[in-house]
């Protein structure tokens, strides 16, 4: 007679599970229970239903407060991608499918890092198994219609900006010199306002930036500064041309508004007179833009990228200058001393046949060019080139030696 034995259950194995949560934006996360807290709790509700099936759920958190779904460019996301790689991780617990992504191509490329490393995806409300080709199929079209919304949002966005920059809103952004922000409206500044008045005078009478610009340093002007909605401090710069020529040619300061290439009568009050402004902006266009920020690299320039100044620590920018149609000559400018006028700057401007060739002579040194280039030797030996005008010194860093590269 044989005696029935009862079947001991067999023992599963322990699925661990990530649950990733994430917000658009961040309002509201500073409450004592957000978005992200309950998106975790309906993931550790479901991971709780599957316990018979050796679900457990990670006490580490994966959560993106503030990031948008249309990139992976967040750091939560990252962390979950690591884990995941490190083995550390077996099935990915999201509310929705447009938690995890809003974009094809992304959800794509973690679907990709899933399957490579065997990790299963749930969506707590919308049932499908990733493993079968209709939920694949399933999960396709939930995220289109994810990307869908997501560009419908953004139309919807850049439709309101538009409509408010045609009634003359001011939409936020970095503030001006000569306005507050109240109630996000801008307001004059009456100081500011006549600080502007007068750069605009300055302008007029110098007739060019750097003029300007050296006139508001010793007068010690500065951009405008303001404090962010987190406390830290922001603007209160020294002028330089790019931004001097960004102040005299805002439309803010005539009471009009700009939305890409329409301008708009603004609800601001104007601080500038309109004749003034009227001469400001022929004088800018007779003159270029190229005055604000010249942009006359050549090829040819060697120590383009590598040559800097001891001084300003600044890069030397490579320019030149023509005389007699058919004679140019090449130099290498400090951009501090380009953007502020040459008296801020001990270095100003070097010839760039004459430092080139003190440069090939030093490296020659260094290791032979053995039919190379030397124009391909710099570049493979020589990171970063320092010159003090004041003392006239010069001082080469090299890269590490290679296996092609020898030192003296």
């Amino acid at each position: 007679m044989s005696v029935a034995t009862r079947k001991q259950p067999v023992a599963r194995p322990t699925v661990r599970c990530a649950i990733y949560a994430r917000k658009s934006t961040e309002e509201g996360l500073d409450q004592a229970f957000n978005s992200l807290d309950a998106q975790r709790e309906a993931g550790e509700a479901y991971i709780h239903s599957q316990q018979h099936e050796g679900w457990v759920s990670l006490p580490d958190r994966y959560d993106d407060g503030g990031f948008t779904g249309g990139n992976m460019d967040r750091p939560a996301l990252a962390r979950l991608v690591a884990d995941i790689e490190a083995g550390q991780i077996h099935c990915v617990v999201v509310y929705k499918v447009d938690r995890l992504s809003r974009s094809l191509l992304d959800f794509a490329r973690l679907i990709e890092i899933f399957d490579r490393h065997r990790v299963s995806f749930v969506s707590v409300t919308q049932q499908f198994n990733t493993a079968t080709s209709t939920g694949r199929l399933m999960l396709h079209v939930l995220l289109s219609f994810a990307q869908f919304e997501r560009e419908i949002i953004s139309e919807r966005t850049r439709d309101k900006m538009a409509a408010a920059r045609r009634k003359g809103q001011w939409l936020g952004g970095t503030p001006v010199l000569g306005y507050d922000v109240q109630d996000r409206k801008l307001v004059v500044n009456e100081a500011e306002a006549e600080c502007v008045r007068q750069t605009f005078a300055l302008y007029l009478e110098h007739q060019g930036l750097i003029g300007v610009v050296q006139e508001l340093d010793r007068r010690g002007w500065v951009n405008k500064c303001w404090t962010t909605r987190d406390g830290r401090q922001r603007g209160g710069k020294p002028f330089t041309k790019t931004s001097l020529h960004r102040l005299l040619s805002n439309v803010t300061y005539v009471g009009q508004v700009q939305y890409q290439s329409e301008i708009h009568d603004g609800q601001q009050a104007a601080i500038v007179d309109p004749d003034v402004w009227q001469r400001t902006q022929a004088l800018l266009k007779r003159q270029g833009r190229s005055d604000a920020a010249p942009a006359r690299t050549q090829l040819g320039a060697l120590l383009q990228g590598i040559l800097f100044c001891a001084a300003c620590r600044c890069a030397m920018t490579p320019t030149h200058a023509t005389k007699n149609r058919n004679k140019r000559y090449r130099y290498y400018v400090c951009s501090n001393a380009q953007k502020r006028g040459l008296a801020t700057c001990p270095s100003k401007s070097v010839p760039a046949h004459e430092i080139e060739q003190l440069v090939i002579d030093q490296i020659r040194c260094i290791a032979e060019a053995q039919g190379e280039p030397l124009t391909r030797l710099v570049e493979r030996l020589v990171s970063r080139v320092e010159f003090d005008g004041a003392s006239g010194k010069l001082s080469i860093r090299l890269h590490p030696p290679g296996p092609d590269t020898e030192p003296a």
